[in-house]
């Protein structure tokens, strides 16, 4: 591919995604929706290896943890033995719910990300973390995006939220919202717990790719487990260099699907005006529910 987009204001954008100030991908050959070709052969033995312990480490940490419709698409996925194919991904996703997965070298601007959302296409970063970077890494890359956010995808309901995520990403942008609508999608999309028969249940990619919140946030008396709503959500803080202090619980994804779907219009007015809260914040009155 050529290069037809100009990156200029974009990575002047990004000391505050990266500690560096920089990004790490390889954005020569972006299209003009950042869309690279994954080039599969090019991953190493080496690479290939590394996915296969991070893998690893996840699937044993995820039973009795994860959301069962995570774990049942992981299952199906079958991508244990190395880097996933994107294509062949996409093929029985787009049977499943419509998507389908685009390469991109890292992160994207908002407006980029929300429209491919809003097509159903869902972002996948094509560079894979180094070994010293096997506990934590600063930037999204290949083993996050793919086993943290790629299973939901297969649930319709989640499928159907995300996209619409999209549209009112591209609305936010022209309110000046989209400070709040961000905290919506750590705290969810990222970060969330949702509610099971069994006691509570992670779905959010970043815990689901960690190696140590999975176990913190379900079972550590340190964090408050918070409800779902979603103005509250909006108006909250949140740490991007440490665990969370505070976790949102929603009933299921039908109640994240009707929760998110009003326009949001009126609603950033009114929290443009109000404080923002710090990570920790636990209300009056607000029920913080109990360690799994």
């Amino acid at each position: 591919m050529e290069t037809t987009v100009s990156t200029d204001d974009f990575f002047a954008s990004v000391a505050t995604k990266s500690d560096s100030g920089a990004l790490r991908g390889d954005y020569t050959h972006a299209d003009k929706n950042y869309v690279v070709a994954q080039n599969w052969a090019a991953y190493t033995p080496e690479q290939h290896a590394l996915w296969r312990r991070l893998y690893e480490r996840q699937a044993k940490l995820i039973p009795g943890r994860a959301c069962d419709v995570f774990i049942d698409s992981v299952k199906a996925l079958d991508v244990s033995q190395g880097i996933p194919q994107f294509d062949r991904t996409t093929e029985a996703l787009h049977q499943a719910t419509g998507w389908q997965l685009v390469a991109v070298p890292g992160l994207v601007p908002d407006q980029t990300f929300f429209e491919h959302l809003a097509n159903r296409r869902f972002p996948v970063t094509v560079w894979l973390r180094e070994e010293h970077e096997f506990d934590y890494i600063v930037e999204p890359d290949v083993f996050h995006d793919f086993f943290g956010h790629v299973p939901l995808l297969f649930n319709p309901i989640f499928a159907e939220h995300l996209q619409e995520y999209g549209k009112g990403g591209l609305k936010a942008l022209k309110l000046d919202g989209l400070a709040f609508l961000a905290r919506l999608y750590w705290y969810t999309i990222e970060f969330g717990l949702i509610q099971s028969p069994e006691g509570l249940r992670i779905y959010g990619a970043g815990i689901l790719s960690s190696g140590g919140e999975v176990e913190y946030c379900l079972r550590s008396p340190q964090p408050n487990r918070i409800p779902f709503q979603v103005e509250r959500v909006m108006r909250t803080l949140y740490k991007i260099d440490s665990y969370q202090e505070s976790y949102f619980v929603i009933r299921d994804f039908q109640q994240l699907f009707d929760d998110t779907a009003p326009d949001f219009t009126a609603l950033y007015e009114r929290l443009k005006v109000q404080d923002a809260l710090p990570a920790n914040t636990l209300l009056p009155g607000e029920q913080n529910l109990p360690v799994a």
